[in-house]
């Protein structure tokens, strides 16, 4: 399985990431250990939602979704 996920910052809940990865648990790890330079400063990070694909394509396309504009509003209204 492939999992899009959005996660918030737990000390600055304004900041968010949405990604992807095959392995939930490992990668929020991956981020509350500062191994992502895009997330580290505002560690700790907590899960707010995931949405699971057993197909990769389709995956990444809803992921590019959700990092474009109407997938952010998308995202705000419906996801966190």
């Amino acid at each position: 399985m492939y999992y899009v996920y959005l996660i918030r910052s737990i000390n600055h809940p304004n900041q968010t990431y949405v990604g992807l990865t095959d392995d939930l648990k490992a990668r929020l790890k991956k981020h509350n250990e500062g191994g992502s330079p895009h997330t580290s400063k505002y560690k700790p990070w907590d899960m707010a939602t995931y949405v699971a694909f057993s197909d990769r394509k389709q995956a990444a396309e809803f992921e590019s979704y959700l990092k474009s504009g109407s997938g952010r509003v998308f995202a705000k209204k419906r996801l966190w």
